[in-house]
């Protein structure tokens, strides 16, 4: 359904469900019908913009005084295909995990280590989203989307994406300026299982060994053994990145903190455990109102009902200086705070 209103609610439509509105609110499920809109409606090249998917990675600190565009694109279709590969065209407005089911249960590999992660397909491509050793970055072919300042549609090849951790061209020369409409992603036919990363092995050989359908259920039961449901208890995710430090602080650190894990990275880096550093600094549980720590994942703060986004934004900043105080490392958001 396609939609222009004002003052529209926007509690629904993002995971931490505190209140906020935005000025104006459209949404499409057609690639089409955007430049139609952008072309009939003058002025809205001077609000603030917002492209806003399911809101699985935003905090909304007051109402957003500008224009939400909402991309709301549904439909998975293969492109292309060999003996080896599937080529997946997927809609930005599908949702993440639909995609990662889709996958598995046409028994194609990529992205089962990716499962249950909220969010939609457009988001994935922007945030580079990954989890137990892969990246999504790794399976994307190309991104389609409209360029807000040249009014046209492109196609980009991953290679042009510039992707890092949690990272792309898209939330940086391209923020708020390219909308994805729908992504690309090659997927194996006869895929290589990743289950080195935490305890997914030993989860997967529970169920009875490595299989894209036991590697999908061993993820899930995981992450919802740690991590909240946002439909029930408002969150985020993890509200912070892993730090990626100099391998001289990780060894200062590890020498008072033989126990802290750490992961060798590219260039001699080493990238640390966020949630175990909060967790170090006395604030899993921790509750103030009805922000706070969730008790078995320090990474992800709550909205237990009523909290501001202000509140969860304070608590944040509160965690971020005393892991700063008692490591010397400084946390980033993986969330993007809308002010």
């Amino acid at each position: 359904m396609v939609r222009f209103q004002e003052n529209f609610p926007l509690k629904r439509y993002h995971t931490f469900g505190t209140d906020a509105s935005a000025l104006f609110f459209y949404e499409f499920t057609e690639a089409r019908e955007l430049p139609e809109f952008l072309n009939e409606t003058e002025g809205w090249d001077e609000l603030p913009l917002l492209i806003l998917g399911e809101g699985s990675n935003l905090l909304f600190l007051n109402n957003f005084e500008g224009l939400v565009i909402h991309p709301n694109i549904p439909g998975l279709k293969v492109v292309h295909e060999d003996r080896n590969h599937v080529w997946l065209e997927a809609g930005a407005g599908v949702s993440w995990d639909e995609l990662v089911h889709y996958c598995v249960y046409n028994e194609w590999g990529g992205v089962e280590n990716l499962s249950l992660i909220p969010g939609k397909v457009g988001a994935s491509a922007v945030q580079n989203i990954g989890a137990y050793g892969v990246e999504v970055c790794g399976r994307i072919e190309s991104v389609t989307g409209f360029d807000l300042k040249t009014m046209q549609e492109y196609c980009m090849q991953a290679s042009d994406c510039r992707y890092g951790y949690r990272d792309s061209i898209f939330k940086h020369e391209l923020k708020g300026r390219f909308i994805v409409t729908s992504v690309t992603f090659k997927l194996d036919k006869f895929p290589e299982f990743k289950l080195k990363y935490g305890d997914l092995a030993a989860e997967v050989e529970k169920l009875g060994g490595p299989s894209l359908w036991n590697i999908r259920q061993a993820v899930i039961s995981i992450r919802e053994s740690k991590l909240p449901d946002p439909k029930v208890t408002g969150n985020a995710g993890s509200f912070f990145m892993n730090p990626v430090v100099s391998a001289e602080l990780a060894n200062q650190i590890k020498a008072s903190f033989p126990e802290i894990p750490v992961y060798p990275e590219a260039g001699g880096q080493v990238k640390l455990a966020a949630g175990w550093l909060i967790d170090q600094c006395g604030w899993k549980g921790f509750r103030r109102g009805d922000a706070g720590v969730h008790p078995k994942q320090a990474l992800v703060l709550v909205n237990y009902g009523n909290a501001t986004g202000r509140e969860i934004y304070e608590l944040s900043e509160e965690i971020r200086q005393s892991v700063l105080d008692r490591f010397g490392v400084e946390l980033h958001r993986e969330v993007n705070v809308i002010e």
